[in-house]
């Protein structure tokens, strides 16, 4: 493209291409920080939009990675300004980063659109932060790449590799069952996190990064490499370099997240048995650009794609294994015939053209199409009248005798009940009982926290019991292994019927046929929802009351209401805001 009717394109130019007051001061801003005019005169300006913060170490490293950045922007001829926004660290915030998503989500899209940006690449890592970016992104519809943070080396303790997350919880069910001290406990803390970057499973976070390479909205081969690898900083050097091609042929995130890309993440989300997670943040972007996106999809798609990749927390491997055996492109060119083949990405090529060639050089890790570890997919969605809008199973990291098993109910009203009673050895409670957690949804919770991993009862534990289903209307983490169905819709603060489970009622899952039933007669459940009442709200003011206020449920995402639907960068009131010229 001529670089002149490029640059004639720009945003940028609003602010400091005129020869007014107003040009004269927004260029003597950037004089101000030591830049020259040449820098940046007719030139794209690319922001470098840094979730980086040290209270979240999935996302400690990406100073780093934004140097890296920089470099590639300069080279291709672009002027970088890196910026930040609030970083979500799920091991620390409470109640749960997924309380401050679109919180994220709309520091983004403001930044994007408030200022002078011509494109914008976007450093992300830690679990919300990349759906919130991509949210934002959706929303502003600037040119705009991601650049995930990458996974932390793998843990290594007497001669065992640790994942954390998944095996942080193994453990510690070893210690409550009083299989292990304090000892090896406290050997387990000091090297089952080694670096920065985030869970090094496939969790929610690797699960997302995966999703964005899916989507076409990071380079080909971003998704997997690790956090510490030099690649990480090369890859993100190659992501500077091609946002000033995006930004000077105007290819925006509505061009690249189409309804046929949403298949293809979905299907990759399936092959890869990744985070249940991926499901509400897939629905919450697709929402932002004024696509439909209902369960159904989800499982259309699970029924006929199988899971080739054997990764923790479902399977065996890390993923620095995954990496080293061709990552997400060996998975992407195992399933090619199944994706969508010309979706357009940002590399410039179609989603087929960037995994031509790749191949696995580990075929226990990533398996040959033939020899699927599951012939369906990783999540199966479910219904029935206990969730009329669908709930979720990982059905690759459950227990195959409980995929159909009906059992009596043990209730937990919420999460204090929870924390009170779950040990108590008076609890009336049998491996075939069925434990719900209730409150923990997106209006209950609140922000829909992680907290449907029920920890199995201390006696059960000791008497060998592994697993038994948990059902609740909040989330788990991508980490999480067992037999968990999450995301029960509408949640039992908003007044649906897992709000009248009673101790002593039974539940019947039936995961092949995809039915969740509470077995109580159409009569009983009428009248015990008549009598139901709804909770006080837990927040009165600030972002807490907005966030109560307007987050949707689980099937929709849980964005806020006001923020579906596409915005775009020249539709925004925001755009129509011109310097007055004085």
């Amino acid at each position: 493209m001529n670089s002149n009717v490029a640059s004639s394109r720009l945003r940028s130019k609003e602010w400091f291409g005129k020869n007014d007051r107003w040009g004269l001061a927004h260029r003597a801003w950037l004089r101000a920080e030591g830049f020259t005019e040449k820098l940046f005169k007719d030139k794209p300006v690319i922001g470098i939009c840094n979730s980086w913060s040290e209270l979240n170490n999935c996302n400690a490293h990406l100073r780093q990675v934004a140097e890296a950045v920089k470099r590639g922007v300069l080279e291709a001829g672009g002027f970088p300004l890196e910026f930040p926004t609030i970083s979500l660290g799920e091991m620390l915030m409470k109640p749960t980063a997924m309380l401050f998503r679109n919180l994220m989500a709309m520091d983004v899209e403001e930044c994007i659109r408030a200022y002078p940006l011509d494109g914008v690449v976007l450093l992300c890592g830690c679990d919300k932060t990349t759906p919130a970016q991509i949210m934002g992104a959706a929303s502003a519809d600037v040119p705009a790449i991601i650049v995930p943070g990458g996974p932390m080396l793998r843990g290594v303790w007497r001669g065992n590799e640790l994942g954390f997350g998944t095996d942080v919880r193994r453990y510690w069910d070893e210690v409550r069952a009083g299989r292990m001290g304090q000892q090896e406990w406290c050997e387990i803390e000091s090297c089952v996190a080694r670096s920065a970057g985030h869970c090094g499973v496939m969790g929610t976070a690797s699960t997302m990064a995966c999703v964005a390479e899916a989507l076409g909205i990071a380079l080909s081969g971003s998704a997997d490499i690790p956090a510490s690898d030099s690649r990480r900083n090369m890859v993100a050097e190659e992501s500077g370099r091609r946002i000033v091609a995006l930004a000077n042929e105007d290819v925006r995130p509505s061009h690249i997240l189409t309804a046929e890309a949403f298949d293809n993440a979905i299907r990759v989300l399936m092959a890869i048995a990744g985070s249940t997670n991926a499901i509400v943040h897939l629905v919450a972007i697709a929402g932002r650009l004024g696509l439909e996106l209902p369960l159904s999809r989800f499982d259309e798609i699970s029924r006929t794609t199988p899971v080739i990749a054997d990764l923790k927390p479902a399977g065996r491997y890390l993923m620095e294994d995954f990496f080293n055996a061709g990552g997400l492109r060996a998975v992407m060119h195992e399933i090619e015939h199944l994706l969508h083949p010309h979706t357009l990405t940002v590399t410039g090529h179609t989603i087929v053209q960037n995994v031509s060639g790749a191949s696995s050089y580990n075929q226990q890790v990533i398996r040959p199409l033939g020899k699927p570890l599951n012939a369906q997919g990783g999540t199966f969605v479910l219904s029935g009248n206990l969730a009329p809008n669908g709930a979720v199973l990982k059905q690759s990291a459950a227990s195959p005798h409980l995929l159909k098993h009906r059992g009596r109910v043990v209730v937990f009203e919420n999460s204090d009940d929870l924390i009170a009673r779950f040990d108590d050895p008076n609890l009336s409670v049998d491996e075939a009982s069925i434990l719900v957690l209730k409150g923990i949804g997106p209006k209950g919770g609140p922000g829909m926290p992680e907290w449907g991993h029920l920890p199995i009862p201390a006696k059960l534990l000791k008497a060998g019991v592994k697993d038994m289903i948990r059902l609740s209307d909040g989330r788990v983490s991508g980490t999480s292994g067992g037999t968990l169905v999450v995301h029960i819709s509408p949640e039992s603060t908003a007044g649906g019927p897992l709000a009248i489970v009673k101790d002593g009622d039974e539940i019947e899952l039936d995961a092949n046929e995809r039915q969740l039933e509470l077995c109580v007669s159409k009569a009983e459940i009428k009248k015990r929802l008549k009598n139901w009442r709804a909770p006080t709200p837990p927040y009165l003011r600030g972002y807490g009351r907005l966030f109560v206020d307007h987050v949707l449920q689980a099937h929709e995402g849980c964005d806020f209401d006001f923020l579906r639907g596409p915005a775009g960068a020249e539709n925004h009131p925001m755009e129509r805001f011109r310097n007055p010229g004085l």
